[in-house]
């Protein structure tokens, strides 16, 4: 699996956003759109939580190894490997979930009419944060996971330009 890149995380995030403010105009066209959950950045904070207190942990146990203590608990293979799918899938919907609630809190922050859409725009607000949160430790949690390159090793695109 090829480690995730801001870059693409960002371009999901602008087109979501994009594509959730066009949407939030046509929807004000047919009626009400709808809330923000309360609960939006509250979930995605706990999500985040869990991603650096995972990566951390994974940071220790490998340092441990690394220097060889006596008291290193080794890390299994399959724990590293759902942590680091827990991660890229964590940083690819919490791009989504910034691009959707960005756009639409934009839109709502471009027509502060009344106290219900500032609200909603505040929570828009708090959930892209949030979600950013995420995103970052995701981002940080699958580089703990990352397996280092062997020196021992010949790089293999070297190999195969000789032939």
């Amino acid at each position: 699996m090829k480690p995730t890149r801001p870059a693409v995380l960002l371009g999901i995030a602008v087109a979501t956003g994009a594509l959730s403010y066009g949407g939030i105009d046509l929807w004000l066209t047919r009626g009400t759109p709808p809330g923000v959950p309360v609960l939006a950045p509250f979930v995605l904070l706990t999500l985040a939580v869990a991603a650096l207190a995972t990566g951390l942990a994974l940071r220790a146990r490998f340092k441990a190894q690394r220097e060889h203590r006596v008291d290193a608990k080794p890390v299994d293979p399959l724990t590293a490997a759902r942590a680091v799918v827990f991660a890229k899938a964590s940083s690819l919907v919490a791009a989504l979930i910034a691009g959707l609630y960005g756009g639409y809190g934009l839109y709502l922050w471009l027509h502060l009419d009344n106290e219900v859409r500032r609200t909603q725009a505040a929570r828009c607000g708090f959930s892209v944060g949030a979600a950013v949160l995420l995103v970052l430790a995701a981002l940080f949690l699958e580089r703990v996971c990352r397996v280092p390159e062997d020196p021992d090793k010949p790089d293999r695109r070297e190999g195969s330009a000789a032939r």
